[in-house]
C-alpha cells in the first residue's frame, strides 16, 4: 500500500513497512506515526500477516523527531503528539506477530526507541544509534526510558541519555541490545531470511511469549509462573502444538498456521 510517509507491501506472509521520508532521514511526521499505528493494528485482522519488518528508505532508518518543526508546538500539541507516539509503541507491544527492526545508517532519538520497541533488531555493521534528546533539551519519549535501562542497566542508560553520543551497532550487539549485525549489502537478504523463518513458525506461541516477556518486568515470579501455567494449558490445545508434536514423531518439518 502506498502512503505519503509510509510504504507497505506483503511478501510470503511478511509485512514490509518502510518509513518513507528519506529527505529528512525518515524523521517522524504526524502522518507517519498515525499510519504506522494503523498498520500495526490492522495486522490483528489479517491472519495472512505472520511477521513484520520495519525499515527506512534512503540513507538511514530514522532520525526520530523532526528537529525542523520542534519549538513551534504548544504544550497541548506536544502532549497530543507524544500521546500518538505512545499509541504506536503500545500497538507494537500488543501485536502478536514478531516485529523486526532492520536498521541501517542512523537511528536517533525516537527512531532508536522505535527499534527498541520491536521484538528483534537487525542492523548494518556500520550503523549508529543515539539517544539524541538531550541535544535539544528534551527527555526520551517513545518508551526509551522503559526499554533501554532494562537492556543495558541504569548507569549505562543514563550515560547514553545524558551524553547523546552515538553508539555503534557492534557495541550494542555486544551488549545484547541488537540481535544480529551484517554488512550493509547483506542486510536486506538476511533480515528477510529471519522474517521468513518467523513467519512460518508457531506465531501463536510467539505472541504469547511476547506477552509473558513484557509482563515479566513488572510481575512477581509467582505471577509469571501462574501466567505460564494458564498460557501453557491453552497452548496445549492449539493446532500448532498438535502439528509440532506430529511432525516431530513423523520426522518431518512442521507446517504451522498460527492457530
Amino acid at each position: 500500500m502506498l502512503r505519503e510517509h509510509l510504504l507497505t507491501e506483503v511478501s510470503n506472509h511478511v509485512l514490509l513497512v518502510t518509513l518513507n521520508r528519506p529527505e529528512s532521514l525518515n524523521a517522524f511526521s504526524p502522518d507517519m506515526i498515525a499510519d504506522l499505528t494503523n498498520t500495526i493494528v490492522d495486522v490483528r485482522q489479517n491472519s495472512q500477516i505472520r511477521a513484520i519488518v520495519i525499515r527506512g528508505a534512503g540513507r538511514s532508518f530514522s532520525a526520530g523527531g523532526d528537529v525542523k518543526s520542534m519549538g513551534q508546538a504548544t504544550a497541548v500539541q506536544l502532549y497530543d503528539h507524544v500521546g500518538k507516539l505512545n499509541d504506536c509503541i503500545l500497538a507494537m507491544d500488543s501485536c502478536e506477530v514478531p516485529i523486526i527492526a532492520a536498521v541501517h545508517g542512523f537511528a536517533a532519538g525516537a527512531g532508536f526507541n522505535l527499534a527498541l520497541a520491536c521484538d528483534l533488531i537487525v542492523a548494518a555493521e556500520d550503523s549508529q544509534f543515539a539517544m539524541s534528546f538531550s541535544k535539544v533539551g528534551l527527555i526520551s519519549d517513545g518508551g526509551g526510558s522503559y526499554f533501554l535501562p532494562k537492556l543495558v542497566g541504569p548507569h549505562l542508560a543514563k550515560q547514553l541519555f545524558f551524553s547523546a553520543e552515538p553508539i555503534s551497532a557492534e557495541r550494542l550487539h555486544q551488549l545484547g541490545v541488537i540481535n544480529h549485525v551484517f554488512p550493509l549489502n547483506q542486510l536486506e537478504e538476511e533480515v528477510l531470511k529471519i522474517a521468513d523463518k518467523l513467519a512460518h513458525g508457531p506465531t501463536k506461541a510467539y505472541g504469547m511469549m511476547k506477552k509473558l516477556v513484557s509482563h515479566s518486568f513488572t510481575a512477581s515470579l509467582e505471577e509469571i509462573l501462574e501466567q505460564e501455567r494458564i498460557t501453557q494449558t491453552l497452548m496445549g490445545t492449539t493446532e500448532d502444538h498438535i502439528e509440532g508434536v506430529t511432525a516431530f514423531k513423523e520426522k518431518r518439518k512442521p507446517k504451522y498456521t498460527g492457530n
